[in-house]
């Protein structure tokens, strides 16, 4: 019989990583769960533990703390798999975001991966194994209007992800992958910075956070290197390719439509900087399937 593995999950407090955290505790595993507000942190351990984990760590940590996020790892010990979902948004043309609110989420995407990535492989190397699964989007290979810094993010977030994989070809128990769902019915929609006046809205089709996290835990112990997690993602992707004139003159129509709340909102933050107690949940508003 198989152990229980041992996880470490960042952003654990909320939506894909909160759900991924729940499968993992239904299977008995040992839990280091990791995202920067205790409270939220301290829901989703309750909840691991009722769900039948064998052990649940809080560890309350910002990924652009290089050193906290280090110590951490290396309290943990010894790792069967790592599942880096923490990230932050922000809606607003490039011209338009506080400088300061594009390189958080740019930040948060990249240097934060980077962060989790050092100590994690070195742990691995130690072990001779271990998997790593980043949650990217499908906006690392695509663009769309007022989406730039996370589309920015998200594209520099995988092309790291695809130097690791090569990086650590000399290990072949060592496995990297990249998730990249579509529209997922999470609370980061409403927890992201804005400009526009509104907040954000999962395009449709929206699909639940526990389907995104069993998608997770199929790529982990395989040998993909990227799974899109969305029935429409390789259309969106072939139209941005293809036919790239035709896209760009449908994008931002298509997302006012469909991506945007019908809300009213001041400019905002959200929780690019800091965690905003009670907007953390495993899922959002919206129907998913």
């Amino acid at each position: 019989m198989t152990s229980p593995r041992t996880a470490l999950i960042t952003g654990a407090s909320s939506g894909i990583g909160r759900a991924t955290a729940l499968l993992l505790a239904a299977e008995g595993a040992s839990l280091v769960l990791l995202a920067r507000g205790r409270p939220a942190l301290e829901t989703t351990a309750a909840e691991c533990r009722s769900a039948g984990a064998a052990d649940v760590v809080v560890e309350p940590c910002d990924i652009n703390d290089r050193e906290a996020v280090a110590d951490v790892v290396r309290r943990a010990g010894p790792l069967d798999l790592v599942v880096h979902s923490a990230t932050v948004m922000a809606y607003g043309d490039v011209e338009d975001l506080p400088a300061d609110v594009f390189e958080q989420v740019v930040d948060t995407a990249i240097k934060g991966t980077a962060n989790v990535a050092r100590p994690v492989l070195a742990t691995f190397r130690r072990q001779g194994r271990g998997d790593l699964v980043v949650v990217s989007s499908l906006l690392a290979s695509i663009t769309a209007p007022t989406m730039g810094a996370y589309a920015t993010a998200k594209w520099g977030q995988l092309g790291l992800v695809r130097t690791l994989q090569q990086e650590t070809r000399d290990v072949p128990g060592i496995r990297i992958a990249a998730v990249s769902p579509g529209g997922v019915n999470t609370p980061i929609y409403y927890q992201a910075a804005t400009v526009l006046g509104n907040t954000g809205h999962p395009p449709p089709p929206v699909y639940s956070p526990r389907r995104v996290a069993r998608t997770i835990l199929d790529v982990a112990g395989s040998h993909r290197r990227l799974r899109q997690s969305g029935i429409a993602n390789p259309v969106i992707i072939a139209g941005y390719r293809l036919a790239p004139a035709v896209f760009d003159a449908l994008v931002g129509p298509l997302l006012r439509v469909f991506g945007k709340a019908r809300d009213s909102v001041p400019a905002t933050e959200g929780n690019v900087f800091a965690s905003v107690p009670g907007k953390n949940a495993e899922k959002g508003p919206w129907h998913d399937i």
